[in-house]
């Protein structure tokens, strides 16, 4: 299983920390050359105060995530299969020491050599969480690929939740980590519907299937 993540606009700056070292991060080989054009753009970066992404990256997402209050195997599975889109790094590990930045995503610089990490994992299940800012980044298979949609039910309506739509997207990932691995979008939705009320659409030519999270609000 892969999940992909969007960063948080949101970042702590710790003031302790290790130097940051491109040769420790998930993709080091791989990225190598596209990381350091990308940061040739950010000389003022501070790089002595590298920290796991799961501490630099804080908003609701990993807030709710709640990344250090999960049982090690909860943990374990995520070191394993929680990729983040990254605009600086171009993607990163839940545990990878990166330092705090602000950058805007760069398809350009990305595109090619994320898609080729990525598409060699051979991940049976994709369960995609990233927000539209960062799916341009790379467009997994869809026959396997579950993108995650939140909706409010108000008074029988049905709309749309952006900002809080990524609090219940870092519950699913919390959820879905303390569970079996799922390896099909069926297995998804059975885990996700023991705590949310869920739909699931399957896939469509090249749409991928969806996962529609309905929060009730009064």
């Amino acid at each position: 299983m892969l999940i992909l993540l969007p960063p948080s606009e949101g970042k702590s700056s710790p003031e302790t920390g290790k130097a940051l070292n491109l040769n420790t991060l998930t993709a080091a080989r791989e990225l190598r050359d596209a990381r350091t054009i990308a940061l040739q753009g950010f000389q003022a970066l501070d790089r002595s105060c590298a920290r796991p992404a799961h501490e630099i990256y804080s908003g609701v997402l990993y807030q709710s995530l709640d990344w250090q209050n999960l049982p090690p195997a909860a943990q374990a599975r995520g070191e394993k299969s929680i990729i983040i889109i990254s605009a600086l790094f171009g993607i990163v590990g839940i545990n990878d020491a990166i330092c705090s930045y602000k950058a805007k995503i760069k398809n350009s610089i990305w595109r090619d050599p994320v898609a080729f990490y990525l598409e060699a994992r051979k991940d049976d299940l994709i369960v995609d969480a990233r927000s539209s800012t960062y799916q341009g980044i790379w467009t997994p298979p869809s026959e396997k690929t579950v993108c995650i949609r939140v909706f409010q039910i108000k008074g029988g309506k049905k709309s749309v939740i952006t900002h809080m739509s990524k609090k219940y997207r870092g519950e699913l990932v919390r959820w879905i980590l303390q569970k079996k691995s799922p390896t099909t979008p069926e297995e998804l939705y059975e885990i996700a519907s023991q705590k949310f009320r869920c739909t699931l659409t399957p896939a469509k030519k090249k749409e991928p299937w969806f996962l529609d999270l309905l929060i009730e609000v009064s």
